[in-house]
């Protein structure tokens, strides 16, 4: 049942979207519109931002299902992309009523969440440490949290196959080789 109402209140949030700014829709408007109490909306979120943080991770989740390998990327992060055109309502209204901050970070939770299974997949029988795997996974998620803040902020006109295609051409080879370059380090 709790799932249930956290999905419902997600399907209202995103109608509600459609017909008024972030910022004019109440925790009334949406527990009216899923026939629940305001004080059931507090059973499961702190506030609004709470519930959209939680959207946000879910829709992540959804689109990033079993595609966290190295051969699987390019397509979990074009279902990233599709995730965030499907929702474009949400995201636009949400990147310009709440802030910048709040997107890059969802964005950087998936991306990571992405980046993170590819690295450790790659690394797997190598020599270098958790903490080596983590950086090298921090710093391509801000190069495709980048990437995508700029898509966002231009309206998502652009493909994002394009987009994708662009980035895979760019990153060919380089998390192995980033991988294999602190390995060799760790060895001089």
């Amino acid at each position: 049942m709790s799932n249930s109402t956290k999905a419902d209140l997600e399907v209202s949030l995103k109608k509600l979207l459609l017909i008024k700014p972030f910022d004019k829709i109440t925790i009334s408007d949406l527990a009216t519109d899923c026939g629940i109490s305001r004080m059931a909306f507090y059973y499961h979120f702190k506030d609004i931002y709470d519930l959209v943080e939680w959207s946000c991770e879910e829709d992540g989740k959804r689109a990033l299902q079993g595609k966290k390998t190295y051969y699987t990327w390019q397509e979990g992060l074009l279902q990233l992309f599709e995730a965030v055109l499907e929702n474009k309502p949400f995201i636009l209204n949400v990147y310009r009523s709440v802030s910048r901050e709040q997107i890059e970070n969802y964005l950087y939770q998936l991306t990571y969440g992405l980046l993170e299974g590819v690295v450790r997949e790659q690394a797997e029988n190598t020599s270098i440490t958790e903490a080596e795997m983590n950086f090298i996974a921090e710093f391509y998620k801000y190069g495709f949290v980048g990437i995508m803040l700029d898509w966002i902020k231009k309206g998502m006109s652009e493909d994002p196959n394009v987009i994708v295609d662009k980035m895979s051409t760019t990153l060919s080879g380089n998390i192995a080789n980033s991988i294999l370059n602190f390995a060799a380090k760790r060895h001089e």
